[in-house]
């Protein structure tokens, strides 16, 4: 089985949604210094939007973002360590998932959302590198 079909299976949904919520809280309560202050400030502004905003676009997102790390995570199978494998290629994982939320952010409905995106995006990539081993045995877990 695929990470798409894996990842997308109804009776797993919800757990893999959960568990990447609690990926981003903790590696958002983990950043320290000058930009962490602004990365947890432009976080719970979002978080603010509306109850369960982050959990709703996660969800909604997570077939495309299934879909990016599928070839990643195959080439990581096929090497034997998948888990492994995702972390030497974290700057490959942020751009891919990065795409997805790229792609998306322009038709955002909330300006608050768009506005804070725009002005992270420039330090998303070291951040979303950052998180690669803890998604990365996230995504192992659930796609057994």
């Amino acid at each position: 089985m695929g990470l798409v079909e894996a990842l997308a299976d109804g009776s797993k949904k919800d757990a893999v949604v959960s568990d990447v919520c609690k990926l981003v809280d903790e590696e958002v309560a983990s950043k320290g210094g000058l930009s962490g202050i602004a990365l947890k400030a432009g976080y719970a502004a979002v978080k603010g939007v509306k109850p369960g905003f982050v959990q709703s676009v996660v969800k909604k997102l997570l077939p495309e973002f299934a879909q990016k790390l599928d070839p990643l995570w195959t080439e990581g199978v096929k090497d034997g360590k998948p888990v492994a494998f995702l972390e030497r290629e974290k700057s490959r994982v942020a751009d891919a998932l990065l795409s997805v939320t790229d792609s998306k952010i322009d038709k955002a409905e909330s300006d608050l959302v768009r506005g804070t995106y725009k002005r992270l995006r420039g330090s998303a990539k070291k951040n979303v590198e950052e998180a690669v081993p803890r998604l990365a045995r996230v995504v192992e877990r659930h796609s057994t």
